[in-house]
Parts: structure tokens; sequence; C-alpha cells
């Protein structure tokens, strides 16, 4: 075997090694959400609220709400009940300083429960709209859990969030990607 052969063949060597090492090191990718009718159901509640705040119809957006809900449930004063928080979200659902947008990741109903209580969680992104803002997006996510009424209808009983953080404009693209319109079921 030449010099230059053996050198190629550890060099190849070197090389396969390094890349099973980098491979071995890559967290493997999270496997995807596969959630039952009941609920997609949810899924598609949340859908159908965050499009509220996108259609800036505060009317549908109360109507996603328990009357008996609280917002903001980890902090020390929630924001309590239906009217007070359509009013205290009214700028947010007008629109007019920033959008919020948001989607669902996952939606979880309880094994054996009775099945009216379920919690959704996922990413937000706000984009302020002020053209001379210098910080454009910020990316967070909320944590809310739903209730279905003797109506059979879902509504959020409690919302909650984490701070957003600064965003790149890849990111909120990335984000906007991110959502699914249809639900990923079992």
């Amino acid at each position: 075997m030449s010099r230059l052969s053996a050198l190629s063949r550890l060099s190849a060597v070197v090389l396969l090694s390094a890349s099973a090492a980098a491979v071995a090191q890559t967290p493997p990718k999270p496997e995807p959400a596969r959630m039952s009718p009941a609920e997609c159901e949810v899924w598609a509640r949340e859908l159908s609220f965050a499009q509220s705040v996108a259609d800036h119809d505060a009317a549908a957006f109360a109507s996603h709400l328990e009357p008996d809900a609280a917002f903001g449930s980890s902090q020390p004063q929630p924001t309590r009940g239906r009217e007070a928080i359509a009013k205290r979200w009214a700028g947010i659902v007008e629109g007019k300083r920033f959008k919020l947008a948001w989607y669902p990741t996952r939606t979880t109903i309880g094994a054996g429960s009775a099945g009216d209580v379920a919690w959704s969680s996922g990413p937000s992104l706000f984009e302020d709209l002020d053209p001379k803002s210098t910080q454009r997006y910020r990316i967070g996510a909320f944590h809310s859990v739903w209730h279905r009424g003797a109506d059979g209808v879902w509504r959020v009983l409690f919302d909650d969030g984490i701070d957003p953080r600064p965003a790149t404009e890849a990111e909120a693209v990335a984000f906007r990607a991110g959502r699914q319109a249809t639900c990923p079921q079992a």
C-alpha cells in the first residue's frame, strides 16, 4: 500500500469517527406529539382563540373565556372574570400597537378524567408595529387550562405564559413556519 493510499484511508477513518462523534452528541429530535380526537378538539379551539385576536374580534375573543377565568394565573394578582380579562386584553385584540400570535404544540387531557379539563401550550410571537421600534419581535410561550362546559364548548379557565425574549426576523419566520393547521392525531 502506498503512503498516499494509507494516509487517505487514515483521513477517512478520522473523518468518519469525528462525524459519528458529532452525531452521537446531537440530541435526538423529540418525537412529535400525537393527540386523541378530544385533545384535537382543544387544539382546534386554541387555534380559534388565537384567530379571534388575529381578526381583532373582541366578541369572539370573549366567547373563548370561561365566565370565571383567570389570566396571569401565576401572578400575585391575576385578572379574574371574563369581562375583566376582555377589558384588559382590548388593546391586544385591537392590534394597533403590536400583534400577538400563538398556536398550540401540545394539548393534553388526563387519562381517566371526566374529560372536561385540558391543558394546552405552545409558542407566542409579539410583533411591535411601531416603525421606529429597535426590537420588532419577541418570542414567548403560553400555557392554558381549558374547561368543557355543559354545552360541550371548550373555554379557557386559566392562562399564563413565559415572558417573551427578543427575537430575530429569522426566529419570527421559523415561528410562523412551525404552525400546524391540523392536529397531529394518534
